[in-house]
């Protein structure tokens, strides 16, 4: 298995980070999460429900404004970061659309592999 060379990787990773940062700064997506990680997932404990893995229960009112409250820049944060347990990430995507919070749908991250020549 060949990967690219150390320099022509950092290149491609930066070149990909400045058009990925130019998009969301376009539309207004570029606002930053004022809590940590941990202090957002704990704002959504009425939501564990909701979001568990194959679950069938929508999300309550309490959930609902957890979610309005805490905003989509750290939805996103939350649901792009590390795996959390018991959370079903496209269930929670889905979370500011059963809540009719208007959010802009969360931009995923692109997930860089090594690549083989």
């Amino acid at each position: 298995m060949k990967v690219l060379g150390g320099g022509k990787t950092v290149a491609v990773v930066l070149v990909l980070t400045a058009v990925m940062a130019g998009g969301l700064v376009e539309k207004g997506e570029a606002q930053s999460c004022g809590s940590t990680f941990f202090s957002a997932l704990v704002q959504l404990i009425p939501c564990r429900a909701a979001v568990a893995p194959f679950s069938l229960i929508p999300p309550s009112d309490a959930c609902c404004t957890a979610i309005k409250t805490l905003g989509q820049p750290c939805l996103c944060v939350l649901v792009n970061g590390p795996p959390i347990s018991g959370v079903d990430r496209s269930m929670a995507m889905q979370l500011p659309m059963k809540c009719t919070a208007n959010f802009q749908p969360c931009i995923l991250p692109i997930r860089l592999t090594p690549l083989s020549l």
